[in-house]
């Protein structure tokens, strides 16, 4: 089954979209390798101001929890992306499965890549009100709730869900992709330039892979009549 291809000028778009967030997430990764002085201090400021906040507050830190750990948990977002993988498979659309899939693990590989080699401490805390392990840039809760946000929605547009759907789905990516960012800094588990790195490259991905699987398609159908003809 095919899927029909973006028109040229969303296509443009995406990809400078995803340079332009190639761009960001390399001057934010160098910035924070080398210490830069400003950014460290943004990050102390706002991580202290929160925990400060969280100390004081188990309610709120409980529902935070709760919402980083089950809600918005990178193994939620995986699960999600799994079933829309099968659902896809199952209706024919192998291809664009695939891509689903791929681009999903290659935000794994990148993220763990990225932090394996950065080796960035999370926040310490003579109180602390939650625990995390691994680094800290970038923060994988953010960026596998961006890539797999962004890829639903992509799928939305791209299978002509009605209006009322797709801005319905809009609103709960962007309360979602806003709520798991505060959560990692509230419960003190990240700093602030990790949630905005994990956003960065998470749209980099989906951008990107989105123009890529576009391409893919156009010169698919391109090919595919030439075949026909000769057959």
């Amino acid at each position: 089954m095919h899927s029909p291809p973006l028109p040229p000028r969303p296509r443009s778009l995406l990809l400078v979209t995803g340079l332009v967030g190639a761009s960001l997430s390399l001057v934010l990764l160098v910035l924070v390798t080398v210490r830069w002085s400003p950014l460290m201090s943004l990050d102390t400021t706002v991580a202290e101001s929160l925990h400060r906040n969280a100390v004081s507050e188990p309610g709120l830190v409980h529902v935070n929890r709760v919402l980083t750990d089950w809600v918005w948990d990178p193994w939620t977002m995986r699960v999600l992306t799994a079933v829309v993988v099968i659902a896809l498979w199952w209706r024919g659309s192998r291809l664009l499965a695939g891509w689903v899939a791929a681009t999903s693990l290659l935000a794994t590989l990148v993220q763990q890549g990225l932090k394996a080699a950065v080796g960035r401490e999370r926040p310490q805390w003579l109180d602390p009100v939650d625990s995390a392990h691994y680094a800290a840039f970038p923060s994988g809760h953010v960026m596998t709730a961006v890539v797999t946000c962004g890829l639903l929605m992509w799928l939305l547009r791209l299978h002509g869900a009605q209006q009322a759907v797709v801005w319905g789905a809009l609103v709960l990516a962007v309360i979602s992709l806003a709520g798991v960012a505060f959560t990692r800094v509230y419960l003190g588990v990240h700093w602030l330039s990790d949630v905005v790195g994990g956003v960065l490259l998470g749209g980099t991905v989906v951008a990107l892979s989105v123009a890529g699987y576009d391409g893919y398609a156009r010169r698919s159908r391109r090919r595919t009549p030439d075949e026909g003809s000769g057959s």
